[in-house]
């Protein structure tokens, strides 16, 4: 096991957001929204998600489905871009219901080597403790997130709020479907909230819904394609987010 504040990758990022900012934004939420792989872990840390999108189009090649695919989507290395493809060639079908859950479980096996994203834990725990609601809003399927944090002992931080993956495809984000169910189950206005994302599809997801948006960046690349998207309030660590909610959970 991790421990919860180990450096477990190299972050070049220096945070983006001036203190002072990021106080505020902070304050300011009363539920907060986490996207899963990135803000709380690196879900594909020993499971490459590069190869689990070559073996999905590889098992669609074997069934004679390689048409389904255009060029991109076969040379993808995100296994939601080719879900996704085939989602939008024959919505709904009994394939993509295949086809998902044949991706859900390789989320779940990769779930049993992810790394926890620094100061990820003891950052759930705290903004918990100081009063607020959490929630996460991702991608990936709940049924990993569940098996995830339940690992972590992280659970009972978020509980029953896990929204993600289901079989209408099309609701992933950048659509705000997600975090609208959590913000309407929650009984929050979206001002009231906070959005913990890596992704522009993240970005895109909470400003469609208007909520406040917080870019987490462990690298420079991810840096640039958030603040290409239009994110202004970007980190390159969780550990100045930890820090403001402790300062301010004892203001």
């Amino acid at each position: 096991m991790t421990s919860e504040t180990q450096q477990t990758e190299s972050v070049t990022t220096e945070t983006e957001t001036e203190p002072n900012d990021l106080r505020n934004l902070i304050e300011g939420a009363r539920v907060v929204l986490w996207d899963f792989d990135g803000p709380v872990c690196r879900l594909f840390a020993g499971h490459s998600a590069e190869r689990v999108a070559r073996d999905l189009v590889d098992w669609l090649e074997g069934r004679g489905l390689h048409g389904l695919l255009d060029e991109p989507a076969r040379e993808s290395l995100d296994p939601h871009v080719v879900l996704r493809a085939v989602d939008r060639r024959h919505p709904g079908s009994d394939l993509v219901a295949e086809l998902e859950e044949r991706l859900t479980q390789e989320e779940l096996k990769a779930a049993a080597s992810a790394r926890p994203t620094p100061y990820a834990d003891p950052l759930v725990r705290t903004w918990t403790a100081v009063g607020a609601r959490l929630a996460i809003t991702t991608n990936n399927s709940p049924r990993v997130v569940k098996e995830y944090l339940t690992s972590r002992g992280l659970l009972p931080c978020f509980a029953p709020h896990l929204y993600g993956r289901t079989q209408e495809l099309s609701y992933l984000k950048p659509h705000p479907h997600c975090v609208q169910r959590a913000l309407n189950a929650m009984g929050a206005a979206p001002s009231t909230a906070l959005m913990i994302g890596d992704t522009p599809s993240d970005f895109l997801a909470a400003r469609a819904a208007g909520v406040p948006f917080l870019g987490y960046a462990r690298n420079e690349r991810k840096t640039k394609v958030l603040e290409e998207a239009g994110a202004e309030m970007i980190v390159g660590s969780l550990e100045p987010v930890l820090k403001a909610v402790r300062e301010a959970g004892q203001a």
